[in-house]
């Protein structure tokens, strides 16, 4: 019964934006934290458990939650993450989900639905134009891992793209790679710009400048992926390193090299983004997202917005993690004497 639920440590995270470890030291009085702090996690424990102690019933309306793919793991965690966070805040949730609900658009997706109070879009495909509509409708929203770059008022949360791109071409460079074929995503797409630019700055850093024939952009399937790998293996002076847009389209290197006979990570080391379940089965070396942390922070902030509370931090990046795995490796020998 919801009664007889406790309070954890994540639950207080979720509701103030603090990391586990933090609200940990705060609740047992590390002198490391402040007291304002200290106070703020025992303030949100205290609306938590009076929350718990009611009678469960929903607050207020739904909160409709947009997720135009199909739930995989990578959607499928966030989606999951929001689910939960909602019903700690006792909130109902209205979901669509799967890629036919490209085939309407948001606003027209919301058009008739009765007593919702909010909204959470996942990686919408709509043009920024519909989100500024939606914004004038003044129904609180808050997008999750944003496609195109936002007016500076619209509420996001993403992962930082820059930084995890940045720390992953780094440590290719580390291993002596110079030659590096990129992956990239959907021009059009915000993450897309970001990791390139990542990218770039690692290059910079040791003094090597981009190279147009050494970057494909494609969709971020495995089989592009595939196809994107094999034009750039077959180059006559072929890359020692590929860096992929996300671990699907790793999967689809992986396939590439294989077919040319190269071994990973002896003759070209692979890499991709997200860490999702076939990552680690490939033991592929990648950037671990903070997707199920994407989806509380949504709500999270949602629930702020709801409340009337003041935001400053309008636009949010959660930190990525880089996950050295097999896949990696200095270039062969011949490589570097080339």
């Amino acid at each position: 019964m919801a009664g007889h639920r406790r309070v954890t440590v994540r639950d207080i995270a979720a509701e103030t934006g603090m990391s586990i470890a933090t609200v940990s030291r705060a609740l047992n009085d590390h002198h490391a934290v402040t007291p304002a702090t200290r106070a703020l996690v025992h303030d949100a424990a205290e609306r938590l458990r009076a929350r718990i102690g009611q009678s469960g019933k929903p607050k207020g309306g739904a909160v409709f939650v947009r997720c135009p793919y199909v739930l995989t793991d990578y959607f499928g965690l966030i989606v999951s993450s929001i689910a939960e966070t909602l019903t700690l805040h006792g909130r109902q949730l209205v979901l669509t989900a799967g890629e036919a609900a490209q085939r309407t658009p948001l606003l027209a997706d919301l058009d008739g639905r009765e007593g919702l109070t909010g909204v959470i879009v996942i990686l919408p495909p709509e043009p920024g134009d519909d989100l500024v509509e939606l914004q004038r409708r003044r129904l609180p929203f808050v997008v999750v891992d944003p496609r195109t770059t936002l007016p500076r008022d619209i509420v996001s949360v993403s992962a930082a793209h820059f930084a995890g791109a940045r720390r992953l071409t780094g440590h290719l460079v580390e291993l002596g790679h110079r030659r590096i074929g990129v992956i990239g995503g959907p021009t059009e797409w915000l993450a897309s710009d970001a990791r390139l630019a990542g990218h770039n700055a690692a290059l910079a850093d040791v003094g090597v400048l981009p190279s147009g024939e050494l970057l494909r952009s494609v969709q971020p399937t495995t089989e592009h992926g595939h196809r994107a790998a094999a034009s750039l293996l077959d180059l006559p002076q072929r890359p020692t390193a590929l860096v992929c847009f996300n671990d699907k389209a790793a999967v689809g290197a992986l396939a590439a090299a294989a077919e040319r006979g190269l071994r990973v990570p002896d003759d070209l080391s692979v890499t991709g983004f997200d860490d999702l379940d076939l990552a680690r089965a490939t033991g592929l070396t990648t950037v671990r997202q903070p997707l199920q942390e994407m989806g509380r922070m949504a709500v999270s902030l949602l629930v702020r917005l709801l409340e009337q509370h003041e935001l400053d931090a309008l636009h949010i990046e959660l930190a990525t993690q880089l996950v050295v795995r097999s896949s990696t490796a200095p270039p062969p020998v011949r490589s570097l004497d080339a």
